[in-house]
């Protein structure tokens, strides 16, 4: 879809990250890729720019950091792209503080967690998110990016 046809209603988007993905690159790169979290960034952030979007982003491998992130990022941006990693499957306070943030919400994961060990197919967040990309490597994060830019109001 071209560029112009976005609604750039918003304006300023944070990425989450979650445990471990600060070894990205090193980790297990069949599973998720030989990309580092800094070209994640980088290719997140070149999309957003190109949606006139601004993109913060923001790691942490600690459940209350990602929660108190989350807490305070309804007074300063528009949506939020969150790969809660491992807390995807265990964490109801990170549940709790996206469906307090009253922020659109768009899940992300770099590989398939539906054809992952049975534990890594259920989402306890993603009935709190607008959506989920999952599989599709470092690519999920600029349709993430994509995702948010098209919402209406």
């Amino acid at each position: 879809m071209p560029d112009f046809c976005y609604n750039y209603i918003m304006k300023k988007i944070l990425v989450i990250h979650g445990p471990n993905l600060n070894l990205l690159g090193e980790r297990e790169p069949e599973i998720y890729g030989n990309f580092t979290l800094e070209e994640i960034n980088s290719k997140a952030a070149a999309r957003a720019k190109s949606l006139g979007l601004e993109a913060d982003f923001f790691q942490s491998n600690s459940e209350g950091d990602i929660v108190d992130t989350i807490g305070a990022a309804r007074k300063k941006y528009d949506g939020i792209i969150i790969n809660p990693a491992a807390y995807t499957h265990t964490s109801v306070a990170i549940r709790d503080a996206i469906s307090a943030s009253g922020l659109p919400v768009v899940e992300v994961h770099l590989s398939n967690i539906y054809k992952r060990e049975d534990f890594r197919r259920k989402s306890l967040i993603a009935d709190v998110c607008v959506g989920q990309i999952s599989g599709f490597g470092v690519t999920g994060y600029a349709l993430a990016v994509e995702a948010l830019a098209s919402r209406p109001e």
